[in-house]
């Protein structure tokens, strides 16, 4: 199955600040493109978008122009499509700048991470007037909210139908034990949004081992398929934090596993096109 990983990180700490990662020992380090291209190499993966690493607040223009270097890019692995930059829409002053600045830097979507952010954050109108200026620049948003936040995030899609929105990691971020079920049903009242879809992403470093059901990793991927479907999922890799559970190479292999039942079609929509098409990568 031929994968764009629409979610790939990287950590390049001689360059750009982390501070969220300071307390997690798997996150030491830097984590490169050279270090994703061997974990990757003969498994499927033809191209990447790089995802915005929740840098220190200071530094996140300074990573999307770095990254725009890298962008058109293969070296030892798959090239480098685009990427999701972060943004700030609850602050105004100088958000369209920063628009109009991404506009040369290779971006096809942005981002503000949430799930540790104030619930009323997407509620604000200033903050839902700039998402509906990313959605008339002709760009996405990616979503990342916790699994408790999801009828805000429901609030949110719902108030800007102009914009097409994908969750990432299939709003699991940090779910608690016996979680899935509410989980599940803030899912079903998203999946009646037409606008959102959702990324199938992260399940293993965020769903924890009591959830809910047996096996939740696979109880949580098998409800976002048939809640959604194969035409609103899809993939991404969510390196390096992946490796706070099953690895790279490890969540490659049980998303293959996940999708088995699927046609080609479907898994190629999942593992590829859905994306080219959500990220317009044809451009």
């Amino acid at each position: 199955m031929d994968l764009i990983d629409t979610h790939q990180h990287l950590i390049l700490r001689d360059k750009l600040g982390y501070g969220w990662t300071k307390d997690i020992p798997a996150l030491a380090g830097n984590f490169t493109p050279t270090d994703y291209a061997a974990l990757v190499q003969g498994r499927g993966v033809v191209g990447t978008i790089f995802m915005e690493t929740g840098v220190d607040a200071a530094d996140y223009q300074r990573e999307a122009r770095l990254v725009a270097g890298m962008i058109g890019q293969a070296g030892d692995g798959p090239v480098l499509l685009g990427q999701i930059a972060a943004c700030h829409p609850e602050i105004d002053d100088g958000f369209e700048a920063w628009l109009e600045e991404c506009r040369d830097l290779g971006v096809v979507g942005l981002r503000r991470i949430l799930h540790r952010m104030p619930d009323d954050t997407s509620t604000d109108a200033n903050y839902r007037r700039n998402m509906r200026r990313i959605g008339a620049a002709g760009w996405p948003v990616d979503l990342c909210f916790a699994t408790r936040q999801l009828d805000i995030a429901a609030d949110l899609v719902r108030a800007c139908p102009e914009v097409n929105f994908i969750l990432d990691h299939c709003g699991t971020n940090d779910m608690q034990a016996g979680e899935f079920d509410a989980w599940r049903a803030r899912m079903g009242r998203l999946a009646a949004l037409p606008n959102l879809q959702v990324k199938f992403s992260g399940m293993t470093a965020y769903v924890p081992a009591d959830a809910g059901p047996h096996d939740p990793v696979a109880a949580v991927a098998n409800a976002v398929l048939e809640l959604f479907g194969p035409a609103r999922l899809i993939w991404g890799g969510d390196w390096p934090v992946v490796d706070l559970g099953v690895g790279l190479p490890g969540w490659i292999d049980l998303s293959a596993q996940f999708l088995a039942p699927l046609s080609a079609d479907e898994r190629a929509r999942i593992g590829h096109a859905n994306a080219r098409a959500f990220y317009n990568l044809s451009a």
